[in-house]
């Protein structure tokens, strides 16, 4: 029997086993609120695991219309926008934003890591689903996949998003699961914090 610990995933079994995050209410979202969501939790934020990997699902609200949050998302050539430790973000001459575009992203001096090699795995501008996975780079998130959804919500006249974020990471020798994730939570729970800001400035900046 699984047990479980905290926003993310943990097993000591041997065996692969499937994320449970529908069970858990990220913080800044009700329950209610997470229900309407859990179709797409199900779809999109679950992950098998493998033996030495770990994986949390985080939320946030943003009082910003759910296009103008997009808008700073879906732009993977310019994560830098909205992701605190990102010092600079290159990608290949021809660059074309689509699933296996790739993009070099230097990290901020104080990390455990210096540069990062990523790759879109999926931008679908309809349901408004990015993914992104991390192939390279000196760094210690290894296997590392992240997904992102954006949603409308607010039933009482009140514009807002919900953004949900998830991810996969292999835990590094040494480490454990508690300290990966915890590490790995920080960093997703700023960039969703000021994700929040810019989007909520751009809205502001419109009206």
């Amino acid at each position: 029997m699984e047990e479980e610990k905290g926003e993310g995933e943990t097993s000591q079994e041997t065996q692969e086993h499937t994320t449970t995050h529908h069970l858990k209410v990220p913080a800044g979202l009700t329950q209610d609120e997470f229900a309407e969501l859990a179709p797409f939790v199900d779809e999109f934020h679950t992950y098998t695991l493998r033996p030495g990997q770990c994986s949390s699902l985080l939320g946030q609200r943003i009082h910003a219309p759910r296009a103008t949050v997009w808008s700073i998302v879906r732009r993977f050539d310019r994560p830098q926008v909205y992701k605190h430790f990102i010092k600079s973000c290159s990608v290949p001459e021809g660059f074309a934003l689509a699933v296996g575009s790739t993009r070099d992203v230097s990290v901020i001096s104080g990390l455990p890591a210096e540069t990062s090699t990523e790759r879109l795995d999926v931008l679908d501008d309809e349901r408004q689903v990015a993914g992104f996975s991390i192939i390279g780079g000196e760094h210690r998130l290894r296997n590392y996949r992240s997904v992102t959804t954006v949603h409308e919500a607010g039933r009482t006249g009140e514009i807002w998003t919900a953004v949900l974020e998830s991810y996969v990471v292999d835990v590094p020798e040494g480490n454990t699961e508690e300290d990966t994730r915890l590490f790995a939570d920080t960093v997703v729970k700023l960039n969703l914090q000021k994700l929040a800001s810019v989007a909520e400035g751009m809205a502001r900046g419109r009206r």
